[in-house]
């Protein structure tokens, strides 16, 4: 039968991005999720049809199947009077905050003295990701 919607897969993972390890299962317990409910990005979804217990298989996700493109509308300059902790910040951390009714993380990109430079890609935009999978059970 292998996975199909509505599967509760459970499967080891081994995620690796421009030759780098950028996450992984080992050492944890496995990931699990139900197969169509959107729970992981859609081209690991897609390529996970169909598999058995025990199979194991090599995943390639364009951006466009993983996080999407980089999007330079999503970097926004802040003034740094938004933040009440500004003199603490540092570039490169991930700050989070409510815009409206959306809740967003981004990184600090930038900070100079009167603004603050924010990137809410996801910092996985634009990437290609390979997956190691190791299918551990399907109910």
């Amino acid at each position: 039968m292998g996975i199909q919607n509505g599967s509760k897969v459970t499967m080891h993972y081994k995620l690796t991005v421009d030759g780098q390890t950028v996450d992984t299962s080992e050492g944890k317990d496995p990931l699990q999720y139900v197969h169509g409910e959107g729970q992981i990005i859609p081209g690991l979804e897609k390529e996970l049809e169909g598999l058995d217990k025990g199979e194991k298989k090599q995943v390639t996700v364009s951006p466009e199947a993983g996080y999407g493109h980089h999007d330079p509308a999503a970097i926004q300059k802040v003034p740094r009077s938004s933040f009440a902790d500004a003199n603490k910040m540092q570039v490169g951390s991930t700050v989070q905050g409510q815009a409206g009714d959306q809740v967003f993380r981004a990184v600090v990109t930038e900070i100079n003295s009167d603004e603050v430079t924010l990137d809410m890609n996801h910092p996985l935009a634009g990437k290609t990701l390979n997956f190691d999978i190791e299918v551990v059970e399907v109910e």
